[in-house]
């Protein structure tokens, strides 16, 4: 009989057990993301906890959500919250995101250095990709002593950044972010680069604005070092680039179709028909196949070049004044007959 009535008391005790673990599991191990997709929340140093909790909740199921909180509540985190970004995929639980959140175990992400015309934009893209803000981000690049500090100057700082992906930290400072792309322009300028550069008499600052002109002309990659043979000769022969791109970058007119007459006296040292020589620096960041076809360009005595009339992409290549003129008035003729100004 007494064993019954203890059964009859230990049964409701077990159930009430049970009801706490299924709890407990449900509101802090189980499941917390509402969807199938991998989110991310960013915390930067202006958030605070409602702010963190705005984000989790945009994310989080409902018991997630509950559980979350709770935890964080019960924990230390608001005098320690952590920048950062972090990683909430299907099946992670409340108590998984609360302890990387709270140790502040982010997720490195995948920054791809965009080929892109001006150090404004550059900075505008990474403002968009890191916490670092774009304003500080376009001070440093154009900053005389800040250049300096990398082996450069304001005109020559975009060489240092090679159109890669890297892997790296959301919230990384701006010094820390400068000093990896630092890093990384080390690494691309290996012995077999530097080699190359040195037996064509260019540093390579000096590769990369030719390849930045190089890509300018063209998209085509296979033609790429037929158009640094090209340059490179008339380097070697003293005669000016008359590249058509350093004119849109002297003028910030990247849109223009036709490089006219009137616009070859533009005041600029990136007029590389009124001066001989490569301009300052570079007038895009190049991609490693515009650098690349500079340091493996063809060998050949051409000296001119002009857009092919089929608007391929490609260029016909001539080695005298002569020729190049009679490929002019043929792209010059397609040009009208498309009506383009």
């Amino acid at each position: 009989m007494k064993k019954n009535f203890k059964n009859i008391y230990l049964i409701p005790v077990i159930l009430c057990g049970l009801i706490v673990v299924g709890l407990i599991y449900y509101y802090f191990f189980s499941d917390m993301s509402a969807t199938d997709k991998t989110e991310y929340v960013y915390i930067d140093e202006d958030d605070t906890i409602d702010s963190v909790f705005v984000q989790i909740g945009r994310i989080a199921n409902s018991h997630g959500n509950t559980g979350f909180r709770t935890l964080i509540r019960h924990s230390d985190y608001l005098d320690h919250i952590k920048t950062g970004r972090y990683e909430i995929t299907s099946g992670d639980s409340p108590f998984s995101v609360f302890r990387r959140i709270k140790n502040g175990s982010q997720s490195p992400l995948k920054l791809t250095i965009p080929s892109v015309r001006t150090i404004d934009r550059l900075a505008g893209y990474l403002g968009k990709k890191l916490m670092i803000d774009s304003l500080d981000i376009y001070n440093a690049l154009t900053d005389a002593n800040m250049c300096k500090k990398y082996g450069y100057d304001t005109a020559t700082i975009a060489c240092m950044f090679i159109p890669d992906t890297y892997e790296l930290y959301w919230n990384l400072s701006l010094i820390k972010f400068m000093e990896r792309m630092q890093k990384e322009s080390n690494s691309f300028w290996n012995d077999e680069r530097l080699q190359k550069a040195s037996s064509m008499g260019l540093k390579p600052t000096e590769v990369i604005t030719m390849a930045s002109i190089i890509d300018e002309e063209t998209a085509n990659n296979a033609e790429k070092p037929m158009i640094a043979g090209m340059y490179y000769n008339r380097l070697k022969a003293r005669m000016p680039l008359q590249a058509d791109p350093t004119i849109k970058f002297a003028l910030k007119k990247f849109e223009l179709k036709r490089i006219w007459n009137n616009l070859l006296f533009v005041d600029s040292p990136y007029n590389t028909y009124k001066n001989t020589g490569l301009p300052p620096g570079p007038i895009r960041i190049p991609t490693i196949a515009g650098i690349d076809a500079v340091l493996n360009y063809v060998h050949h005595d051409y000296l001119y070049m002009c857009a092919k009339e089929d608007f391929s992409g490609t260029h016909n290549f001539a080695r005298t004044y002569t020729e190049h003129l009679e490929n002019a008035v043929k792209y010059s003729k397609a040009l009208n007959e498309r009506g383009i100004k």
